[in-house]
């Protein structure tokens, strides 16, 4: 694939694996995205995941034409991008890897080489030249691994953005890109909003023509902008659109059945509603959803004088990545301690700019009139 006439796409699509990072379901599969600029000197931009190695080193030799690499160019370290650099380096053995300095020790521990005779170590504003085309790197630290580099050829006016801009899903399906990349962010980089706004500004004032992430598809310029608009939303921590999320954990389904019913009448007040089955759902959906919407409902029955384990295990993973700026209310059940919402209200402290609803719904057992109408007098006070 041409990305533009000098930079090739060499990338695989991985259909055998299922759960990526060993947690997040990936039904349609996972790039591993590697390219090269052929110039005067011929740079490899990263490296795919070691089940692919063989198959990678054979499309980079029907690019190369019979010529042989000068640079490897290495953004990211995780073992899904940088696996099969030891093979690369042993196939090309006067090619030189650039990195950032950190990168480098993170090789010896993985190859147990850290390629000290064969390797230039570049940080921000240094510039590569290939011929016509010039390299100036990025640093983008903790995005979301400390030794993260970002490229931008500044005559095609491609950025290289590791794991920045990229997506679950290979390149052979069709989706929408914003719905997988949206639980790809969350998952992977959530947690370091601050660092993505601070890359965010560095490349405000590039030209961009293209995006070219380690997951996903090229990005093209009619995509940018909104992809753009929605990296900013999502590392500034703001809702993206209006709409309540009901995430519940339910023993007995009496808790789901409360869920059900603030749905409905969320519903008849023409409310955009998601509900998540914590006990069933991929947790990382249910995340995606709560950095979505502008408002949650969080329902839990208590359990072992504490809150349900579905439930204290999402809210550990919003308060990992940050959650921040949006309105929450409580449902709890408990046939004769509730304490569930006391626990998801202190679960709850470290998140910022949170804005805790009243009533707190306390369900005992299964609904009644009373539950009931504490479930009204909530559900109107999210509206």
């Amino acid at each position: 694939m041409h990305v533009t006439n000098d930079i090739r796409y060499i990338g695989v699509d991985d259909h055998q694996i299922d759960l990526f990072e060993g947690l997040y379901p990936v039904p349609d599969g996972i790039s591993y995205n590697s390219y090269v600029i052929l110039d005067e000197k011929i740079a490899v931009m990263d490296a795919v995941d070691t089940h692919f190695g063989a198959a990678w080193l054979d499309s980079l030799r029907a690019v190369l034409d019979g010529r042989t690499p000068d640079y490897l160019i290495v953004h990211h370290m995780e073992p899904d991008h940088s696996a099969s650099i030891a093979l690369f380096m042993d196939a090309y053995p006067e090619a030189v890897i650039v990195a950032s300095a950190k990168a480098f020790p993170m090789m010896k521990a993985f190859f147990g080489n850290e390629y000290a005779e064969r390797r230039m170590i570049v940080k921000e504003g240094d510039v590569l030249s290939l011929g016509r085309h010039r390299l100036s790197f990025i640093a983008a630290p903790m995005v979301h691994w400390p030794e993260v580099i970002m490229t931008y050829d500044q005559l095609d006016q491609v950025l290289f953005s590791a794991d920045g801009f990229g997506k679950f899903g290979a390149l052979d399906t069709e989706d929408e890109w914003a719905c997988e990349a949206r639980r790809y962010y969350f998952g992977i980089v959530g947690k370091y909003g601050a660092q993505v706004q601070s890359v965010l500004k560095k490349t405000s004032a590039l030209e961009l023509r293209a995006i070219c992430p380690l997951h996903g598809p090229v990005l093209k310029e009619e995509q940018l902008t909104e992809a753009l608009r929605l990296y900013d939303l999502w590392s500034s921590y703001q809702p993206e659109s209006k709409g309540v999320l009901i995430a519940h954990a339910s023993v007995y389904g009496n808790t789901r059945a409360a869920a059900e019913e603030l749905a409905r009448l969320l519903e008849e007040k023409g409310e955009k509603v998601v509900l998540q089955d914590l006990n069933r759902c991929d947790i990382a959906e249910a995340v995606e959803d709560a950095f979505r919407y502008d408002r949650v409902v969080l329902a839990a029955a208590t359990y072992n004088a504490d809150v349900f384990p579905p439930m204290r295990q999402f809210i550990t993973w919003l308060t990992e990545r940050g959650y921040r700026n949006r309105t929450i209310g409580l449902i709890e059940n408990g046939s004769w301690a509730p304490m569930a919402a006391k626990v998801m209200n202190g679960l709850l402290q470290s998140c910022k700019d949170i804005t805790l609803l009243e009533p707190v719904v306390t369900v005992r057992s299964a609904l009644n009139d009373e539950s009931r109408q504490a479930l009204a007098a909530l559900a109107e006070a999210l509206l």
